[in-house]
């Protein structure tokens, strides 16, 4: 067979042409790819949800409550949208969905406070939504604590103690916090570097294992083996090499994103990081050939490949820490080549430590790479003797 016609480059430039001839690559390749990332960074630009609504409940009307409540509506998270006659009223809108909680200040707060009758404010959200009712109970829960640190203050000096003498008796330690990998809290520091790359590695999964038991589908399976010349090895490197190219591009156009557009941390620069990519990437398609050449069936390994990308987002450790999961779950996690993208995100862009030691996360990640060799010889094998399942 001449040379134009044989080898890793022609398979290459036949793989284009399939790709072509197919919208379904270029969608899921490119505009999915491109629509997350947008979707994701501007869904959370400002860092954390601003403005939640939230209500009150005043039964007490006296001037500590109201100022409590103005303190309360100040921060920026938090948008008292209105305040409501009863508790079964506050009730009833955050089962609606109109607030997320409330506050509720009982009668008499005001003169239970200055006569030391200890006075309890309750605090009420809507925990079906995760994220906005934690953020709203730690407005809450942090303006019931200021509230009662006040009013113990003005206690203090009206029994004759000094300004600082009061303060040391009400807070005698001093915090001083500081968030090192991610100073402003953003939460699109948090999801948006291991969300995109997730959202990639499922399509990198489907894909791969789409364009390889298409040819069984289309019967052409033999002919692809054909022109690498019974070569699986070359077979497959020619099918993956275009798709490779182009998940590289997208996995660039989001570092590009998030450390250049953005300005996320990446102490140690982008190169790590973009290595760290481009290594999931092929770890992802070295697995999805695994899963292909062991599974002769489309719907089977397809829905494998899919079902093994979804559970790599929460298993990963971005979500719930790895430490905190059961045993099985803590070993099950490093079958899953996210695992060790998000350990190397962690070491360095944001503790920016020395490359020496985040090593075996990447040899790890060239390790799921090899996977296929292990069984890819049952592709040549289903090609040529075997029929499609479908």
């Amino acid at each position: 067979m001449k040379l134009k016609d044989s080898g890793v480059l022609a398979i290459a430039c036949r793989e284009i042409g399939r790709m072509v001839s197919r919208p379904l690559y270029g969608l899921s390749m490119i505009l999915a790819p491109l629509f997350c990332y947008i979707f994701f960074t501007t869904l959370m630009k400002e860092g954390l949800p601003q403005e939640l609504p939230a209500g009150v409940v005043d039964e007490d009307n006296s001037s500590v409550s109201r100022n409590i409540l103005r303190n309360l509506d100040a921060y920026q998270q938090t948008a008292i949208v209105r305040q409501y006659s009863s508790f079964a009223d506050a009730r009833e809108a955050m089962q609606r969905g109109e607030i997320y909680g409330f506050f509720h200040i009982p009668r008499g707060l005001e003169h239970d406070a200055s006569s030391q009758n200890q006075p309890q404010i309750a605090i009420y959200t809507n925990s079906t939504y995760l994220i906005p009712s934690s953020l709203l109970y730690r407005d809450m829960k942090t303006m019931a604590v200021m509230a009662s640190a006040g009013v113990g203050r003005q206690v203090l000096i009206a029994r004759g103690a000094g300004e600082d003498q009061a303060m040391g008796f009400l807070q005698p330690i001093k915090m001083d916090m500081h968030a090192l990998g991610n100073p402003y809290l953003n939460y699109s520091v948090y999801l948006s570097n291991t969300l995109l790359p997730a959202i990639l590695v499922l399509l990198v999964l489907m894909i791969t294992c789409f364009s390889i038991h298409t040819e069984g589908k289309d019967g052409t399976a033999a002919q692809w083996m054909d022109m690498a010349g019974g070569s699986v090895l070359k077979a497959v490197s020619g099918k993956l090499l275009p798709q490779t190219l182009l998940f590289s591009l997208m996995a660039l156009v989001y570092l590009v994103i998030l450390y250049c557009i953005l300005g996320f941390p990446h102490e140690n620069g982008i190169w790590p990081m973009a290595l760290a990519s481009f290594l999931l990437i092929l770890s992802s398609q070295g697995f999805a050939v695994f899963i292909a050449s062991a599974i002769p069936s489309l719907r089977w390994s397809l829905s494998l490949c899919t079902l093994w990308g979804v559970l790599s987002i929460p298993i990963s450790g971005f979500s719930f820490p790895v430490m905190g999961m059961p045993d099985a779950l803590q070993a099950l996690s490093y079958l899953f080549p996210l695992r060790y993208y998000f350990l190397i995100y962690v070491d360095q862009a944001l503790n920016g430590i020395q490359f020496f030691y985040s090593a075996w996360f990447y040899v790890a990640l060239v390790l799921f790479m090899l996977m296929p060799l292990t069984d890819i010889w049952l592709l040549k094998k289903t090609a040529y003797k075997y029929t499609y399942l479908e």
